[in-house]
Formats: C-alpha cells, sequence, structure tokens
C-alpha cells in the first residue's frame, strides 16, 4: 500500500489516526471552558504535547515491529516505512527523540503553569511509548496494549488536558475521559483485529490474538456500545452537563462500523482498514460533542 508521492515521515507519522490526540485535548479544554478557568497557552502545550507523544509512539512503534519481523509482505495495512526500506530505523529513532523531546517541552510548560509532581505523568507516559513494541519486554506483545491506551490516551490526555488550564482534575473531567477512552482503545483494537493473523505468526500476542476473532468482535462492540451508553447516562443523570449528549449525534456513524467489524473475516483487512480511519473519525466526533456540551455548560 505504498503511495510514492506520500513523504515517507508523514506516513510513519500515520496522521488518519492522530485524531486520537486531538480528541481528549478537545474534551478537556471543553471542560475549563464550562468552569471559566479556560487558557490558551494550556491548550497550546497540551495539543502540541498530546500530537507528538502520538507520533513519537507511532515512529517507534515502527522501527521496533520491524526489528522484531511483524510487519511482513504479508501484513495488509498502512505502509510501514522501515519494514518498506523506505526510511532507516536510525532515522525513525531520531525521530522519536525528536518529538518526544517536544512533547516534554510542552509538559514542562504545563508542569510549570500548574505543579511539578506532574512530570511524573510525562515520565509514564515516555516510558509507556518506548516499551509498547520496544525494550526486552514489549507490553504490547503481551495484550497489554489496550490498557496502556484507554490509560494514556484516555484518562490521562482527557484529565491532562483539562489540569493545564488550573491545576484541577473535576470529577466531570474524569466521567467524560471514559467515553474517550473506549472509544480511542476501539481504534487499537480494530487495528489488531486487522493484523491478528500477521501477528500470530511472528509470537505477537496482542490482545485479538490472545481472544479470537469472536471475543475481538464483542470487545470492539461492547467498548464503541459503551461509550455511547456512559454519554446518554452521564447526561441524563446530570453527573456531565446535559449538553454533553450532543456526542449522541454521532452515534449513527458507529452502526455500519460494528456492523462490518462484526461480519469481517480474515481477508478482509482493506474492510477493517476503512474501519479503523473511520473509527478514528468516530473518535474525533464524540470528543467534539463532548468539548462542546462541556463548554455550554
Amino acid at each position: 500500500m505504498t503511495n510514492p508521492s506520500v513523504n515517507p515521515w508523514v506516513l510513519a507519522a500515520r496522521p488518519r489516526t492522530l485524531w486520537a490526540a486531538i480528541a481528549p485535548v478537545i474534551v478537556g479544554t471543553g471542560s475549563a471552558i464550562g468552569d471559566q478557568v479556560f487558557r490558551a497557552d494550556a491548550l497550546a502545550a497540551a495539543l502540541v504535547c498530546a500530537l507528538a507523544l502520538q507520533v513519537a509512539v507511532n515512529f517507534a512503534n515502527d522501527a521496533s515491529d520491524a526489528r522484531r519481523g511483524a510487519d511482513s509482505d504479508s501484513r495488509i495495512g498502512p505502509t510501514r516505512v522501515v519494514a518498506a526500506g523506505l526510511l532507516p530505523a536510525r532515522s525513525v529513532w531520531i525521530g522519536v527523540v525528536v518529538t518526544l523531546g517536544i512533547a516534554s517541552i510542552c509538559g514542562f510548560y504545563i508542569a510549570a503553569i500548574t505543579t511539578w509532581w506532574l512530570l511524573a505523568v510525562g515520565v509514564a507516559a515516555i516510558i509507556a511509548a518506548l516499551t509498547y513494541t520496544g525494550g526486552p519486554v514489549p507490553y504490547g506483545y503481551r495484550g497489554w496494549g489496550e490498557v496502556s491506551v484507554f490509560v494514556f490516551f484516555g484518562l490521562m490526555a482527557t484529565v491532562g488536558s483539562r489540569f493545564a488550564h488550573d491545576g484541577t482534575g473535576p470529577a466531570e473531567a474524569w466521567l467524560l475521559a471514559l467515553p474517550v477512552g473506549f472509544t480511542v482503545t476501539a481504534i487499537l483494537v480494530v487495528n489488531n483485529l486487522r493484523d491478528i493473523d500477521t501477528d500470530a505468526a511472528v509470537g505477537k500476542r496482542t490482545l485479538a490474538v490472545l481472544l479470537g476473532r469472536p471475543g475481538t468482535r464483542l470487545l470492539y462492540t461492547a467498548l464503541i456500545g459503551g461509550a455511547f451508553g456512559l454519554v446518554a447516562i452521564w447526561a441524563a443523570l446530570g453527573f456531565t452537563p446535559p449538553w454533553t449528549g450532543l456526542a449522541l449525534l454521532s452515534a449513527p456513524m458507529a452502526i455500519p462500523l460494528i456492523r462490518t467489524v462484526r461480519s469481517a473475516s480474515a481477508d478482509d483487512g482493506p474492510a477493517l482498514i476503512r474501519v479503523l480511519e473511520n473509527t478514528a473519525r468516530l473518535h474525533f466526533l464524540m470528543g467534539v460533542g463532548l468539548g462542546l456540551g462541556a463548554a455550554l455548560g
């Protein structure tokens, strides 16, 4: 699936999935606006930090998976630049260092305007990024990738984006972070469902490999359905602002995605790629609805 007209660094960054980093920042920012503590500098720092961290993860995964032989010619999916010979692994690792450096600078700024203990969270996020598919014992090869994504790109990203504005993480932010965590985790779930056979062949025991296709389909359905269920419950019971129910407007988009995942076979890689990209868009649209609703109060 190599496109020679696209810069290999753009391919390695996987721009179609970067919605995963933007959505929680929108939600955290909306909560800050609703609480009248919004800071433009905090928004900028949180957004750049989130994007840089996700790009660093994508770069690191590209290089690490290539070294472990996880990106074979039989894999159906977006081009991995190291495995395809478009960029040397050394250059991609330099890219990891640069993007983590950018994320760290933003993290230092957020800590400076809130509290310095926040740096501990940043260090944990960097370690998680580097050891997902790298290091001697990559946890992404042992079924823990989804947990990490839920924690760091769901809970921590949402609450951290809210925290950046005034140094607090109200209960509302944590509640809104749960559906954000569910949908961002669903992105990884469908990615691993697509790669289940090639991952199993090289000993990459993702959660999809451990659960098998039926279990992974069920997990995807539960995450998407659970996300919208939580949005409805929180808004109806007044745990979050009623306007956060605007996120439910994106629910119809989820129906064909769930239908495709539940019917996909081992040969439906291209269809699952489309589901992955549209799940990322769904995640973003839900984030927009939640963020706007939280801002309206």
